[in-house]
């Protein structure tokens, strides 16, 4: 399974989403579930799957999918 599709799936479950939900264009506060404590839920499970940790700024500036993955890509964990 691809990164991309990876982070998907981390994402639909650790923010209960909707079958049908547009991930790769959420952003930040776009739903209700992904509110402080989504966010921290998100932020958390990402670390376990891709075994990698966020510092302080990292958490802070992961508002969309598309930061969060090009973070991991940045980490070196891209397709």
């Amino acid at each position: 399974m691809s990164t991309k599709e990876r982070l998907k799936r981390v994402f639909a479950q650790a923010l209960d989403l909707e079958p049908g939900t547009r991930i790769e264009e959420l952003r930040y506060r776009d739903i209700d579930k992904w509110d402080s404590l989504g966010h921290m839920a998100l932020v958390a499970a990402i670390e376990d799957e891709f075994a990698v940790q966020f510092d302080t700024d990292q958490v802070i500036d992961m508002s969309a999918f598309k930061v969060a993955y090009d973070m991991l890509r940045e980490m070196g964990l891209g397709d």
